[in-house]
């Protein structure tokens, strides 16, 4: 019973990251939607053995990742809330990223490695993977359509939630989120 009241709380705090708690306030047209999970968007036996392709054009296992709680983001070059975002999920990989807790980037679709290093240098970010999704595989097999989409897997590779639109993830709510996850294993 104290566990579910304590992921009932989280899942409200998560709602305030994205501006809005639940669907309630939707009427604010406020830009994000958070989406509870049940979990069954993707496997834990694709998701890791999904492959992407790193900054220097390799393809790495997402395996790699096994064990953590991960904040994956959809995102893209020519995505104005995705390029808004970006900076927020810098400073939170900088609080929270280790061998607990990971932000993974993952650039879909048509994004130049070119580009994609250049916006990076342009916003200061130096932490955060530049991981691609050229063909959109991962992507397609995740459900994301649109974009930013950001996913929060458990360390055994099940969907929590995802937030669809952009977020202030540098906010005090978003960092109490990702405390709470991390102390719940």
């Amino acid at each position: 019973m104290k566990k579910n009241i304590k992921f009932l709380l989280l899942l409200i705090i998560f709602g305030m990251v994205a501006g809005f708690s639940g669907y309630l306030m939707k009427k604010n047209n406020l830009e994000g939607e958070l989406v509870i999970s049940d979990g069954s968007n993707i496997s834990s036996a694709t998701l890791f053995s999904s492959n992407i392709m790193n900054s220097s054009g390799e393809i790495v296992s997402f395996s790699k990742f096994e064990g953590q709680w991960l904040l994956i983001n959809f995102w893209a070059t020519w995505c104005a809330p995705c390029r808004k975002e970006m900076p927020m999920l810098s400073e939170l990989q900088a609080e929270f990223g280790g061998d607990d807790f990971e932000v993974v980037t993952i650039a879909t679709g048509r994004n130049t490695p070119a580009g994609i290093s250049k916006f990076f240098a342009d916003s200061n970010i130096e932490n955060l993977p530049r991981y691609q999704d050229t063909k959109q595989s991962l992507a397609s097999q995740m459900g994301v359509f649109g974009l930013p989409i950001t996913v929060i897997m458990d360390p055994s590779g099940k969907e929590i939630a995802r937030l669809r639109g952009d977020a202030n993830w540098s906010s005090e709510s978003a960092k109490a989120v990702i405390a709470e996850l991390m102390k719940s294993e």
